[in-house]
């Protein structure tokens, strides 16, 4: 199973979040800021960060830096509703999808299968 581990300020959409990426069979642990998600990085392994980039103490960017330092093999993907914030995370972090704000659900979890589709397919992960 694909573990994501969501770090998002804005309560309600982490919850939305966290159910819609669960029923649609992933495991998610999920945070309400930056500097939550460090320890958890330090000591459990996930497949994907799921990281808002606009948010308090550490913002979304930075979280990824550090979780390269700390856990390079994990994926990244940015949500955002800010397209300056949006060009800013494309130049940090190249390899990195981001998903700007408003979207489906539909469309996130399409991306984040495409993301993991080749380990699916070759039974890794």
């Amino acid at each position: 199973m694909i573990r994501i581990l969501l770090a998002e300020d804005d309560q309600v959409m982490r919850e939305y979040l966290t159910r819609a990426l669960e029923r649609s069979g992933y495991a998610v642990s999920a945070v309400d800021r930056g500097t939550a998600a460090i320890p958890l990085l330090e000591t459990e392994r996930f497949d994907l960060l799921l990281t808002d980039i606009v948010m308090p103490e550490m913002d979304g960017i930075e979280l990824a830096q550090r979780c390269a330092e700390i856990a390079p093999d994990t994926r990244v993907m940015f949500i955002t509703g800010f397209a300056a914030v949006t060009l800013k995370a494309g130049r940090t972090m190249p390899e990195a999808r981001v998903l700007s704000k408003p979207f489906h659900l539909r469309d996130l979890v399409l991306e984040i299968d495409r993301m993991f589709e080749i380990e699916r397919m070759s039974g890794g992960k």
